[in-house]
């Protein structure tokens, strides 16, 4: 059974094959194992589409890069219009506790991809953090802002 999030419910297309349960990725448009960080990667995700307005045509769900030359995925970026990317977010299974190591995986990310914002979830806790990338420093805010009143549909 999959633990209740602090996120709205959705529904989603599982099913099962022998042992394993599967989730239908609508971003990547394929059938993925469902782990509880899965599940969370969704949940967000369905979250930021539906209550937060984000295009789903703006969204790359588990996105490869490449850092300091190794393999790495962004669970969900959101981009511009323009292409550029807005928000990364880095989720977590429900029962890993959001801590600076997690912060530091996601600013990692950002070093060469420059968003504005860091939003990081185990899905029970949600911190977003816009960045001030001349100074260096984020600003820790009380929601994940909204795709059309924050501003970021002009970005």
């Amino acid at each position: 059974m999959l633990p209740q999030l602090n996120l709205p419910d959705f529904s989603f297309k599982v099913k099962t094959e022998g042992q394993r349960k599967y989730i239908f990725d609508k971003f990547r448009k394929r059938y993925v194992i469902l782990t509880p960080e899965e599940w969370v990667r969704q949940n967000m995700a369905a979250y930021l589409v539906n209550e937060k307005k984000f295009p789903s045509s703006l969204m790359a769900v588990e996105l490869a890069l490449t850092i300091n030359g190794m393999a790495k995925r962004a669970d969900i970026i959101l981009f511009s219009r323009q292409g550029k990317p807005l928000i990364i977010v880095e989720c977590k299974a429900p029962a890993i506790k959001i801590s600076q190591k997690v912060f530091d995986q996601a600013a990692l990310y950002n070093m060469d991809m420059k968003a504005e914002y860091l939003l990081v979830t185990n899905g029970m806790v949600h911190y977003c953090a816009r960045l001030n990338h001349v100074a260096g420093t984020w600003n820790f805010l009380p929601d994940i802002p909204d795709y059309l009143s924050s501003g970021l549909s002009g970005a």
